[in-house]
């Protein structure tokens, strides 16, 4: 991760914004040394996996009927 001050980042926001699109590398901005934000690539909600597997099951046995 890339850290920078706030005061460095003002005026280099647009090309610190291209670099974390281009690169997917998240960007730290501090204040005083102390980390503050967290500038990244955004990332879609990933769906829930159960209901990506909705309507999937053909047939179902419970595993005591399998015995």
């Amino acid at each position: 991760m890339h850290k920078i001050s706030k005061s460095q980042f003002k005026p280099r926001a647009l090309e610190l914004f291209r670099e974390v699109e281009a690169t997917g590398r998240p960007l730290i901005i501090t204040d005083n040394g102390t980390p503050t934000l967290e500038i990244r690539p955004y990332a879609a909600p990933r769906a829930n996996p159960l209901e990506a597997l909705r309507g999937s099951v053909l047939f179902f046995t419970p595993p005591e009927e399998m015995e």
